[in-house]
């Protein structure tokens, strides 16, 4: 059982170009902190720069808006080629308003603009570019890992920042993981009064998401990448793919 945690952020991150090599990097912000892996350590990485570093940006430039993301432009406010970046990486429009579209993305994920972000993506040419969500999340921490496997056994989890239906403000959650398991199921397993648990499935990784979020930031604290250590799990591994609740158990679109 975890009696204690310990984060860390690591220290001088350089801003991410695509094709960096973020093991490279991670292992370097390690040796700045003055810290080296130890078995189950979970690295934390912000979605951000696991994008920017596969190329995942898209020239505005060079996009043309189709005439649905031209009406839905007018609708929500948006430049229409946003717009229809967020469409061409969405499964389906869940809620828009002013400002804001909530969209199911590609990947299942229901999240405000298909987390399509145009913050913190500046190039020095100066041309406005948008950047899109890891192809595949949990394929991307999983190859970080093997990177990294040479020096310890780790988990690793690719986090983002959501919003949340019933309550203002985001929070951290995990897109992709490997080595860990996303989620922890304990139905079955008894109580401290010996009730067996019915309901009760532990999002393991969205936690360690949102703790290592604090120490990340949303803003310009450029701190992509946490340390978590002192977790202890007996669960096997469980990709975040398949924490995405399927349609017949999604009471609420």
């Amino acid at each position: 059982m975890t009696a204690r945690l310990e984060l860390f952020a690591l220290p001088g991150l350089p801003m991410v170009q695509a094709g960096d090599d973020l093991p490279a990097l991670i292992l370097a912000g390690l040796d700045r902190a003055g810290q080296t892996l130890r078995d189950r350590d979970v690295v934390v990485i912000a979605q951000k720069i696991v994008s920017k570093a596969e190329g995942r940006t898209v020239d505005l430039a060079d996009v043309v808006p189709s005439p649905r993301a031209i009406a839905l432009a007018a609708e929500v406010g948006k430049d229409p080629r946003i717009v229809e970046v967020v469409l061409s990486d969405s499964a389906k429009l869940v809620r828009s308003r002013p400002n804001l579209m909530i969209m199911q993305h590609r990947l299942g994920f229901v999240m405000a603009n298909a987390g399509v972000d145009q913050s913190n993506v500046a190039e020095a040419d100066g041309r406005h570019r948008a950047l899109l969500l890891p192809r595949d999340p949990d394929g991307s921490a999983a190859s970080i890992r093997a990177a990294l496997a040479r020096y310890a056994t780790i988990g690793v989890v690719i986090s983002d920042s959501f919003g949340r239906p019933w309550r203002r403000g985001t929070a951290g959650v995990a897109i992709g993981s490997a080595g860990i398991p996303s989620i922890i199921d304990l139905r079955g397993q008894p109580d401290l009064f010996g009730r067996t648990l019915e309901v009760s499935i532990i999002g393991f990784a969205d936690e360690i998401a949102a703790a290592a979020s604090l120490l990340q930031g949303q803003a310009a604290e450029a701190q992509p990448v946490v340390v978590v250590r002192g977790l202890s799990w007996t669960a096997p591994d469980v990709p975040v793919a398949d924490v995405i609740r399927p349609p017949e158990e999604d009471l609420f679109q």
